[in-house]
C-alpha cells in the first residue's frame, strides 16, 4: 500500500499540469480575442448605432459586477497564500467567498439580461426588429453573446472551485500539493480579465 500511495506521489507532475493550465487558457484567450475582433469591426462599421444601443445597457451594474470580480480574484489569490501557509480553514473560508461573489455576478446578470427581455430587448425579437437598427441589432447580438459566453466561463469556474473545496476538505489538496487551487486560480483570473475588457467594450465606450 505504502509503495502505490509513493507511485502515486512519483506521477504527480505540478508543473505538466500548469502548462496543460496555460495552453487551455491560450485557446479561451483565442477564442474571446476572435469575438473581440468582430466586435471591433462592427463597431467601427456602425459607430453610431453601437453608440446608441449601449445606452440601453446598465452601467451600474456592469460596475458592481466588475468590483465583485475584481474582489473574488483577490479571495482565490488569498486562498492559495492561504493554504501554502497550512491555514486550510481559512483556505475554504475564501473559496467559499469566491464561489459567493460568482453567484452575485450571476444574479446581478441575471436581473439585467431579465429586464432586457421583458423589454422584448433579445436577439430574434419582432420588437428589436421593428424599433432598432441593424447596427443596434449586430451590438444586441454581440451583448448577448459574449456575456452569455462569459457568463458560462463564471459556472464552470464555480464548479471548478467547488471541485477544489472538495479536494482540500478530503485533505487531496494541501500545502505540499496545491497546483490544482492555483489552477482554479488561473482559471478564475482569466474570467475576471475578460469581463475587463467586456465591460469598458459594451458599457462604457462612446
Amino acid at each position: 500500500m505504502e509503495q502505490t500511495l509513493h507511485a502515486q506521489h512519483d506521477h504527480y507532475d505540478p508543473e505538466a499540469s500548469k502548462i496543460g493550465m496555460w495552453l487551455f487558457i491560450f485557446t479561451e484567450l483565442l477564442l474571446f480575442g476572435g469575438l473581440f475582433i468582430i466586435y471591433s469591426v462592427y463597431r467601427y462599421l456602425n459607430h453610431e448605432a453601437f453608440h446608441l444601443a449601449a445606452a440601453e445597457l446598465d452601467t451600474f451594474i456592469g460596475a458592481v459586477n466588475t468590483v465583485v470580480l475584481l474582489v473574488s480574484s483577490m479571495t482565490i489569490a488569498m486562498a492559495t497564500s492561504a493554504v501554502q501557509l497550512k491555514n486550510y480553514r481559512l483556505t475554504l473560508l475564501l473559496l467559499g467567498i469566491t464561489v459567493f461573489l460568482a453567484l452575485v455576478f450571476l444574479g446581478n446578470k441575471y436581473f439585467e439580461w431579465g429586464k432586457k427581455f421583458e423589454h422584448g430587448i433579445y436577439p430574434g425579437s419582432d420588437y428589436l426588429k421593428e424599433n432598432f437598427s441593424q447596427g443596434e441589432i449586430l451590438f444586441f447580438g454581440l451583448y448577448f453573446v459574449m456575456t452569455g459566453l462569459h457568463a458560462l466561463h463564471i459556472i464552470i469556474g464555480m464548479i471548478f472551485i467547488i471541485w477544489v473545496m472538495v479536494k482540500l476538505a478530503r485533505k487531496k489538496i494541501h500545502s505540499e500539493r496545491y497546483v490544482l487551487l492555483e489552477n482554479s486560480g488561473l482559471y478564475w483570473h482569466l474570467v475576471d480579465l475578460i469581463w475587463i475588457f467586456l465591460f469598458p467594450l459594451f458599457y462604457l465606450i462612446t
